[in-house]
Order: C-alpha cells, then structure tokens, then sequence
C-alpha cells in the first residue's frame, strides 16, 4: 500500500517562497505519475501539479509560472517549489499518484498571509 509523507508547510508572507516535499513508499515510485494536490475548508481537492514518469510536467493555471514540480526517483521523493507565494494559496498540500486513489497522507498546511 503506498505511504505519503508531506513536508516543508508552515507560514509565510505574500511573495515568499516555500519548498515542499513528498516521501513516497509502497509502490514502484519511477514509473508512477505524481501529483500536488491542496484542499482549502469547505472545498474541494484540486490538482495543482502533475509530474509524469517521463519527467513531464501539467501546472493548474492559478499557479502556472510560480509553482514548479519536480522529483528525484533515487529519493523516491516528489517536491514543489512555490515560489511568489498569495493568500489564495493558503491551503492543505497533499501528494498522491496521478490518478489519485483514495491512500492520502496528512498533508501539510500551508498559510500565506496579506
């Protein structure tokens, strides 16, 4: 069964920058397409960013151009750099394979403020 563990939330001022990662167990990691998800309350999960097995990359158009997905297949470990941050991105991240099922993690929040 795959295991997620997210990292790297916290608080951070509008236009500041958080990096978060996503350790990954359970299946084979290299071949699975990963994605970046957020949830604020009362909404409903989105998908924020997509990376395939191949390395390509689909960004949700709120976030395109400041957010970029990577991910490093010796680490088993999928990242998200966010960069010129907004209160809109205040939220809880997840990681789960793309499709995701229905295994998620406990996410971790982030909170950009004005």
């Amino acid at each position: 069964q795959v295991q997620l563990v997210e990292s790297g939330g916290g608080l951070v001022q509008a236009g500041g920058s958080l990096r978060l990662s996503c350790a990954v167990s359970g299946i084979i990691f290299s071949i699975n397409g990963m994605g970046w998800y957020r949830q604020d309350p009362g909404k409903e999960r989105e998908l924020v960013a997509f990376i395939g097995s191949g390395s390509n990359t689909y960004y949700a158009d709120s976030v395109k151009g400041r957010f970029t997905i990577s991910r490093d297949n010796a680490k088993n470990t999928v990242y998200l750099q966010m960069n010129s941050l907004k209160p809109d991105d205040t939220a809880v991240y997840f990681c789960n394979i793309y499709p995701a099922n229905s295994n998620w993690g406990k996410g971790t929040l982030v909170t950009v403020s004005s």
